[in-house]
């Protein structure tokens, strides 16, 4: 049996567990005399009026705490994990896995692989499927769990067991018609590979997919990110197989009947063309896996750009960082500003850490940003914060290298440093902008 731990990061004010005096380290032992498991299971337990809470304080002493409330009345904790009896780990070995493509001295969850359909659920984390027990499938069904998100690549059984080398993946099938069955509805993701499931393996596998499209909500296909760590000899997505691609994904919409299937914003960028309008992403369903990003942001611009101010106060120069891909857009985008004493600078961070075939800002180090900047006179730079740790909805000041932003700062002692924390949206650089107005 596995251990259930429930420690209180914290507790929300005027709640009832801060007026019983919960306090942030304390564990929940029991509830109603049972342990649950994860925080959806607690969230089925504590819907009653009344409630016996077990509690184990920070000095050990043991309270019992006797509650009367309203039925679905939250009792105000906010617990370290929203898993308790430890996250489900990886079992899988995929040929495209980023985490195998990383060095050695990162941050240690950096190679953490969990495989946990809980996390997918409440976090929207990509699950294989493949460490799914019979226990697991009773509780999606009965807690009616909907909906997941799905790493699927491949609808060929042996293709996609090559691909993740496991033999369970092969399983795919039948578990999609099992979630057909429950009616949990499903994000997809196709990591596509050149030479494994690009081209007329993606046909069969979105042609396959027409029996589940009543629990499909949307099918994202991203290239496969290939570090200089890499041991195996890949091909990258080129123009021609970008180009190839975003054509089978229209063609499969319309099959569907309903836009659906997305291809994420690189193939826009390697095939050289424009990313499509909103009507392409629909609720921008997939945004964390790269697809609508560039729209969204152009669309902010543009929203803001008239809002903007014509001059400001004194000479002043801002400069955003950024990954190749996104430092391309906002070139392109800052040459429609025109504010008198305002000079807008963009800077393309090399990814010296992971090599240059990765060119998103998430995997940009430190020390990348410390080599771009080392020589350069920057008054005020602009990053993004998925360059740095994130902790639930904030972020710490450390990169992925465990450089810190007082690393950065050192460089120059005058230079201001703002982080954008939404990067989907122009919105924040734009109140940067007005500040000096």
């Amino acid at each position: 049996m596995k251990k259930i731990t429930m420690v209180v990061e914290d507790v929300i004010k005027n709640s009832i567990a801060d007026a019983i005096g919960i306090k942030s380290g304390d564990k929940i032992l029991e509830i109603n005399s049972k342990q649950p498991k994860d925080i959806i299971e607690y969230s089925f337990i504590i819907n009653d009026e009344e409630i016996n809470l077990l509690v184990e304080h920070k000095n050990s002493k043991q309270e019992l705490y006797e509650i009367e409330k309203d039925l679905d009345e939250d009792l105000g904790i906010i617990f370290t994990s929203s898993v308790f009896d430890n996250v489900k780990k990886c079992a899988n070995h995929c040929i495209f896995c980023f985490v195998d493509q990383q060095p050695k001295g990162l941050r240690e969850s950096l190679y953490v692989k969990d495989d946990d359909w809980r996390l997918s659920y409440l976090d929207g984390t990509y699950i294989t499927l493949t460490n799914l027990n019979e226990d697991d499938w009773e509780r999606i069904e009965k807690y009616h769990i909907s909906p997941l998100f799905v790493s699927l690549h491949t609808l060929n059984p042996i293709l996609r067991a090559q691909m993740t080398r496991n033999p369970k993946a092969a399983d795919i099938l039948e578990q999609l018609k099992r979630f057909k069955k429950i009616k949990t509805k499903l994000h997809l993701q196709i990591v596509l590979c050149p030479n494994y499931n690009d081209g007329e393996e993606l046909k069969k596998t979105l042609f396959s997919l027409l029996q589940f499209k009543s629990i499909v909500k949307s099918v994202a296909v991203v290239p496969l990110g290939i570090s200089k760590y890499r041991k195996e000899d890949f091909k990258p997505v080129d123009k021609k197989i970008a180009l190839e691609t975003i054509k089978i994904v229209e063609e499969y919409n319309k099959m569907f009947k309903k836009q659906v299937i997305m291809a994420s914003d690189e193939f826009f960028v390697l095939a050289g063309l424009d990313v499509p309008d909103k009507k392409y992403y629909g609720d921008f369903l997939q945004i964390e896996d790269g697809v609508g990003a560039i729209r969204l942001l152009e669309d902010s611009f543009y929203k803001n750009l008239k809002k903007l101010p014509k001059k400001i106060k004194s000479k002043t120069k801002l400069t955003v960082l950024s990954a190749k891909t996104a430092s391309n857009i906002f070139k392109k985008l800052f040459k429609q500003i025109n504010i008198e004493n305002l000079e807008l600078e963009v800077l393309v961070a090399k990814n010296g850490f992971f090599g240059d075939k990765i060119n998103v800002a998430g995997l940009i180090t430190g020390l990348d940003i410390i080599n771009t900047i080392k020589d350069k006179n920057i008054e005020n730079l602009i990053l993004p914060s998925v360059m740095l740790k994130k902790t639930g909805d904030n972020y710490e000041e450390v990169f992925l290298d465990n450089t810190t932003l007082d690393d950065i700062k050192k460089l120059n002692k005058n230079m201001k440093i703002f982080v954008v924390n939404d990067c989907y949206s122009f919105d924040e650089i734009s109140d940067i902008i007005k500040s000096f107005k």
